[in-house]
């Protein structure tokens, strides 16, 4: 009995060693690939869905506007929202984009007004301040009563606030009404000086800048009527010609008995101008961002209301791209309809990713051809084997040869199979085609080998060689 030759590739433990070591290699870079794709889209998921935090600058301290970004957070917080806040407490509007423009907030709670960098844009309008000017009797005849705005020349005024941008507002209005700021003295003073201003009889009149329900502005006019007298609103009619000549600024009323209802404080509605106070991001801070956050702050606004009512004058910035303050563009997503989806938000990275699978699956098919090269030749002189193996069977001299030969035969059938399951060999129909001629020769051959001799009676001596007699 023959034994498998050597030209079929090697023994059976060779070829299993190799097998073993290519499914090894083959095992490890699907392993890799697996991982690659998982941790990638791990990474998307985990960049999409972390809770992102901003830190906002706000002040001053005790404010309203303090207290509802502490109640926006709580309730961000609390609701595990996508965008947290975390506010950082300055001295008020200017302090907090100063802080802002330094880097040490990304969003900051300030005015419209301010001297605001280009890359500044509207994320939510927090309230409007108006302006509100009034003066107070004159002691004396020879200095007149202050009824006009025009009857400040020559005038003190006491400025509430020690915000740079109230005196610059004032010098606007006197401006545009047709009187020159030089002409018109102004002192500034903290809200927490009201009384001393309100003593203070060298002041003819007085601004302050705030919400119409601002508590700082109705104590200051109680404060100034009670020390010099019932006060005489003024109005600023050049409202309109402001708005169009600074958009920052816009055309206000303030309300009939706003500020007192008895006395009536003012008796009848006043004309003015108001400028926003409002949240602020840069240009470059993510819209994805931005988008949830607005998102966020109008759904809170309704709930925060009852406890603060100033959360209840949230507006929405104007998304007008000409706007003298435009809204940043994720605001603007929100509040025009226009947010992206997921979807259309990562298209590009969904695209690649489709790429990248294509990539992979073409280097594994190329990896898996380069792993396996060793046994696609050994398939291939099997196959060759198998072949010699057809003629070897047509010439066997006996049966027990043709046993050997057919066990051979299966030897290399057996290791065929391990190689297509394996995927070295891709296709077994050439093979198959030399087992059938193996198979055709080994029966025609059996049936050779197991025929009787010719089927004739066998030939006996004649020793008298009388059949040979002529």
């Amino acid at each position: 009995m023959t034994t498998p030759s050597s030209n079929d590739g090697g023994s059976s433990d060779s070829l299993r060693k190799r097998r073993r070591r290519n499914r090894a290699r083959l095992m490890l870079a699907t392993v890799v690939t697996v991982l690659v794709l998982v941790f990638g889209t791990l990474g998307v998921l985990f960049y999409e869905l972390r809770p992102v935090t901003l830190r906002i600058a706000v002040g001053p301290p005790g404010s309203d506007d303090l207290k509802l970004v502490q109640a926006l957070a709580q309730t961000f917080a609390r609701d595990h929202s996508s965008v947290r806040l975390t506010p950082v407490v300055t001295d008020g509007a200017s302090p907090s984009l100063a802080a802002w423009n330094k880097g040490q907030a990304d969003l900051a709670v300030t005015r419209g007004d301010l001297d605001l960098p280009s890359d500044a844009e509207a994320v939510a309008i927090l309230r409007k301040n108006v302006v509100t000017l009034w003066a107070v009797p004159a002691k004396s005849r020879k200095g007149g009563t202050v009824k006009t705005i025009a009857d400040l020349a020559g005038r003190k005024v006491g400025v509430i606030g020690r915000t740079p941008a109230n005196v610059k507002l004032l010098h606007v209005i006197l401006t545009e009404s047709g009187v020159a700021p030089d002409k018109v003295q102004t002192e500034q003073f903290s809200t927490s000086q009201i009384a001393e201003m309100a003593r203070d009889e060298s002041l003819s009149a007085y601004l302050a800048v705030g919400p119409l329900d601002s508590k700082t502005t109705v104590e200051a006019i109680a404060a100034t009527a009670k020390a010099r007298g019932e006060p005489r609103f003024l109005p600023i009619d050049v409202g309109d010609a402001i708005a169009k000549k600074y958009p920052i600024y816009d055309s206000e009323e303030i309300p009939g008995s706003i500020f007192s209802t008895s006395p009536a404080r003012p008796d009848d509605k006043v004309d003015t101008v108001s400028v926003n106070h409002l949240i602020i991001a840069k240009h470059a801070l993510s819209s994805v961002t931005i988008t949830q956050l607005t998102r966020q702050i109008f759904s809170a606004r309704q709930q925060l209301s009852r406890e603060l009512p100033i959360a209840g004058k949230i507006e929405a910035p104007d998304t007008d791209k000409a706007a003298a303050l435009p809204a940043h563009r994720g605001a603007a997503a929100f509040i025009d309809g226009t947010e992206r989806t997921f979807m259309e938000r990562n298209s590009d990275y969904i695209w690649g990713l489709i790429v990248l699978l294509s990539g992979l699956g073409s280097a594994g098919a190329w990896f898996r051809s380069y792993v396996t090269r060793d046994e696609r030749a050994v398939g291939t002189r099997m196959r060759d084997h198998a072949l010699g193996l057809v003629a070897k069977a047509r010439k066997a001299e006996s049966l027990d040869q043709l046993d050997a030969i057919q066990h051979e035969i299966d030897h290399i059938v057996r290791n065929m199979l391990d190689l297509y399951d394996d995927g070295a060999v891709d296709d077994l129909a050439p093979f198959n085609l030399v087992l059938d001629q193996f198979h055709n020769a080994v029966v025609d051959r059996r049936s050779v080998l197991t025929m009787p001799s010719a089927g004739l009676a066998p030939v006996q001596p004649d020793p008298f060689g009388v059949a040979g007699a002529g």
